[in-house]
């Protein structure tokens, strides 16, 4: 399932997605949250789900900051990245084998960060011109803040593509890579996996490339007239995760 706009609003609980996780742990089905932030390690974010009162372990967290690094570590195991990102991404680089450097790297791989720095952007846009491979955790352009949305990865990366004439790979949601990741993550097969999302064009198309059944909850960004707006359906609409929640108790 996605986080924002399915089980939170910032840090505030959805109604019901207390009583969705407790039924899915009292269940014992398996789960996963998933979100594109690539901020926070899975500690961290269990940690702020548990102050919203929403009790994650962090081995049920998936992020594409996590995504990322699986990804490269397959690719070019024990390589080298310039990361421009927080303590989530660098974190699981690190965990993969990664060195973090400044000079020649294999990578220039971009995620989220509340303070981007231009001198940081102007050297990722060198390093790109001198061959390093444009990675970026997610094709966000906006994400949500109290006052506001805020610039994103999207946006940062078109500005480095722009300035390079290179593109990067996403690997994030709606790459169905990310969903791919996430299954191998907790051993599952897409014929008996839903994915539960809040927005069509990210949750629910990712998941409908992976071939998992697609429940779009109208908590968050989609509502049920935008939903029919788009050339693909989710398998089922749902107000929230609540009724969700009571399906698993019955």
């Amino acid at each position: 399932m996605d986080m924002d706009g399915v089980l939170v609003h910032e840090e505030h609980p959805i109604a019901g997605a207390d009583r969705f996780i407790t039924r899915l742990r009292e269940t014992g089905t398996p789960f996963l949250v998933l979100t594109n932030n690539s901020i926070y390690t899975r500690r961290d974010l269990s940690a702020r789900l548990l102050a919203s009162g929403l009790d994650v372990p962090e081995e049920s967290i998936w992020t594409s900051a996590l995504a990322t690094a699986r990804f490269l570590s397959d690719q070019r195991p024990n390589g080298s990245a310039f990361v421009i990102g927080e303590a989530g991404l660098t974190t699981a680089l690190h965990e993969a084998g990664y060195t973090l450097t400044e000079r020649a790297p294999d990578y220039v791989v971009l995620g989220e960060t509340r303070t981007y720095s231009f001198e940081r952007i102007t050297l990722a846009i060198r390093l790109v011109v001198n061959g390093a491979r444009f990675i970026a955790t997610n094709p966000d352009a906006t994400g949500p803040s109290p006052d506001g949305p805020l610039p994103a990865t999207g946006s940062v990366a078109r500005l480095i593509s722009h300035a390079t004439g290179v593109q990067p790979y996403f690997v994030g949601k709606p790459n169905p890579l990310m969903m791919r990741s996430a299954l191998n993550a907790i051993d599952a097969h897409s014929e008996t996996t839903a994915m539960v999302g809040d927005r069509m064009d990210t949750d629910v198309v990712s998941g409908l490339e992976a071939g998992l059944e697609t429940i779009l909850v109208l908590t968050g960004l989609t509502q049920q007239a935008e939903a029919e707006r788009f050339p693909y359906r989710a398998s089922r609409i749902v107000e929230s995760v609540a009724e969700l929640a009571d399906e698993l108790g019955a």
